[in-house]
Parts: structure tokens; sequence; C-alpha cells
């Protein structure tokens, strides 16, 4: 690997939910504010999102106890409804994630650029954690 490139981490789920249901709950402010956190002690009190290639998006995630928050956010590269969403990070790592439709059930990957400051697998443990409780909130 060459010095400018960057690790790719992939983590998947199938949720338990038709693709339109799925593609809804992921991308609508009011369903991203329920399930974008990686741990019960964390909410998200905030989400923005312009689901176009050009449009941005920011979802605000903060410890319950107010200790510490941060802004997710990005602007979107492609969007193709059903199918797929890439994005570019603030700090220009790129995601990509696919969504594929398996009968009554959704398949969910992401596929992301790793940053430098944290271990690979605890990167890949915290967007798995994202991905289990959005798969939960979409199955309840």
């Amino acid at each position: 690997m060459t010095s400018d490139q960057k690790a790719t981490i992939t983590v998947e789920t199938t949720v338990h939910a038709p693709m339109e249901k799925v593609w809804s709950y992921w991308t609508e402010p009011q369903h991203i504010t329920k399930w974008s956190f990686a741990a019960e002690d964390w909410h998200a009190p905030k989400a923005e999102n312009d689901l176009r290639a050009g449009g941005a998006f920011l979802t605000r995630m903060e410890a319950k106890d107010g200790s510490f928050g941060f802004d997710f956010s990005g602007v979107y590269d492609e969007v193709r409804p059903h199918e797929c969403i890439a994005y570019t990070l603030g700090d220009g790592r790129k995601v990509a994630i696919t969504f594929s439709g398996q009968g009554s059930d959704t398949r969910v990957t992401e596929v992301f650029e790793a940053e430098s400051e944290n271990p690979i697998e605890m990167q890949q443990a915290g967007w798995q954690a994202f991905l289990d409780n959005f798969k939960k909130y979409c199955e309840s």
C-alpha cells in the first residue's frame, strides 16, 4: 500500500425489513436521530440530510451525560435510491454504502477508509455498533 492509499474497512448486516423501510430509516432525519450512535449512553439529538449528490449531511452525536459530543458530517458524492450512497467525510475519507434487497430482507454494506489515529479493529467495531443499532431500530 502506498502512502496515499488508505486502508478500507467493511461492516455489514442483514436487516429483516423491506428495502423501502430500510432506505427511509437510513436517510430521514427523524429516524437517524433514533439509531445513529454506537452505545446506549450516547444519543443523536440532531440530524440534517440533503440527500443528493453535492448535498451535505450532519448528525450531532453526544454522550447523554453531556461530557462529550461531535458532529459527523460530509458531502454526498453519489446517491442512487434503494441502491447506494457514497460520501466524503469532513476529513476527506470516503464512505460507500450499498443496499441490496434479499426477499423481505435488506443487506446493508458499508465500506469506509480508515483514519490513522485509532486501531483498525476499534474502528471496525465502532462502525459495526452503529450498524447493529440501525438494524435493531429498523426491526423494532
